[in-house]
């Protein structure tokens, strides 16, 4: 690489690093008890090392026995990330049927008297998708964190029946989960008592479900929902934090990655 370009390179690289600290920053204010925030300084931390690996011919220097395997693990990375991202998309705008039997409403964090704002956009859809589906009952899922004050379930239907104006001979509360494995599997068992299926239950008395969740979350959680022997199922995509969308998209495709992994 001659010298102009290998300057404008690494200050390119290095910028990418400066903004990639600065979003570390940013994510860490919202307060939101995740700790991805540390992805993004990590990152800064690697595109640090590409611009000092540009500069000073650290790559260059490489030998081709050790450039090409960094190369092929850095390129499937970024393919499979690419097709991560790409399916997420895919159900960003999902809407789900009309008229369906049950919605399960994914939990979040819960702060006293009031859900976060996350969540807060999953039960403001769900409450809109009740109102235009009188028949449809509502399953609110989510257990107690150790930074939360209650259930989230309870805060979820509280939300719901007293700020929403849902009646709340629609709303059941599922107060054990803490991830979205358990939630869409407690979830299934409330409604197979309810509908007196099983999970070998006929395709005909499958009730039919939607899932309402954040839109980067509707692909991971309807994908969970299918390996639980879900059929009849939907996604409905609430809106997210503009802002930090960026940080959703990448930590869903990292949760993603850990699914497929662990199941």
């Amino acid at each position: 690489m001659h010298f102009p370009l290998r300057q404008v390179a690494t200050a390119i690289v290095s910028i990418g690093a400066l903004a990639s600290l600065w979003y570390a920053r940013a994510v860490y204010n919202t307060h939101t008890g995740t700790s991805f925030w540390l992805f993004w300084v990590a990152f800064a931390l690697a595109l640090g090392v590409w611009a000092a690996a540009i500069w000073f011919h650290w790559w260059r220097a490489l030998p081709n026995a050790v450039r090409i395997p960094i190369g092929i693990v850095l390129c499937v990375a970024l393919c499979g990330f690419g097709v991560s991202q790409a399916a997420i998309a895919s159900h960003m705008r999902d809407e789900g049927d009309r008229n369906l039997d049950y919605i399960i409403v994914l939990g979040a964090q819960v702060h006293q008297g009031s859900p976060s704002l996350v969540l807060r956009y999953r039960l403001d859809r769900a409450a809109e998708y009740l109102r235009a589906n009188p028949d449809t009952t509502c399953i609110v899922s989510g257990g107690q964190g150790p930074n939360e004050p209650y259930a989230e379930a309870r805060g979820m239907a509280d939300y719901l029946e007293h700020d929403a104006g849902i009646d709340a001979s629609r709303i059941i509360e599922e107060p054990d989960s803490t991830t979205t494995v358990e939630n869409l599997r407690n979830s299934r068992m409330i409604i197979d008592r309810a509908s007196n299926t099983g999970s070998a239950g006929s395709a005909a008395s499958e009730p039919s479900i939607g899932i309402v969740t954040n839109d980067f979350h509707v692909f991971r959680s309807l994908h969970i929902a299918h390996d639980q022997g879900y059929t009849d199922v939907h996604g409905i995509a609430a809106g997210s934090p503009r802002d930090m969308l960026l940080n959703n998209m990448v930590r869903e495709s990292f949760a993603e990655a850990k699914y497929l992994i662990k199941r």
